[in-house]
């Protein structure tokens, strides 16, 4: 397992959402929008699926996984790759749950402010209308890739 540094840590923590792939059963990639519960140093990363779809079938099968971010006005991003275990919903401790309920409503927050302030964004705020995870996803990162130039 790879150890993480605090600016790679700051980085995952500041983005919304991250992009994560899964490899299908065909062999296909398969891309999807998480958001990050936790992350630490020891490299391990913590990601809530709200449903048990394509993600979730291909993680049974296949645990590899890669998560990605980038910002694009800094021109900074990472691949972080590696294996994952998967964690039930009747396993999810209250911690967890409300660490997710947190980013949600830092999400929710921040959505109104930009709301306030007349930026473009969504005008209404779905965030709130999603469902409660389904199951959690476990990343052990093996590989750091930084996708600067």
């Amino acid at each position: 397992m790879k150890k993480l540094s605090d600016d790679i840590i700051g980085f995952f923590q500041d983005q919304g959402f991250v992009i994560v792939s899964t490899i299908d059963k065909n062999g296909n990639p398969h891309s999807s929008c998480k958001g990050i519960v936790k992350i630490n140093r020891n490299g391990k990363i913590y990601l809530l699926d709200l449903y048990r779809a394509r993600t979730y079938i291909n993680l049974k099968e296949n645990p590899h996984i890669a998560i990605t971010a980038v910002d694009e006005h800094k021109f900074k991003g990472y691949c972080l790759k590696g294996k994952v275990k998967i964690i039930t919903s009747d396993n999810l401790t209250s911690e967890t749950i409300k660490a997710w309920e947190a980013r949600i409503n830092a999400r929710i927050t921040q959505r109104v402010l930009k709301n306030i302030r007349e930026e473009k964004g969504h005008p209404h705020h779905p965030e709130a209308l999603l469902p409660k995870p389904e199951y959690m996803i476990m990343m052990e990162a093996e590989e750091i890739v930084n996708l600067a130039p």
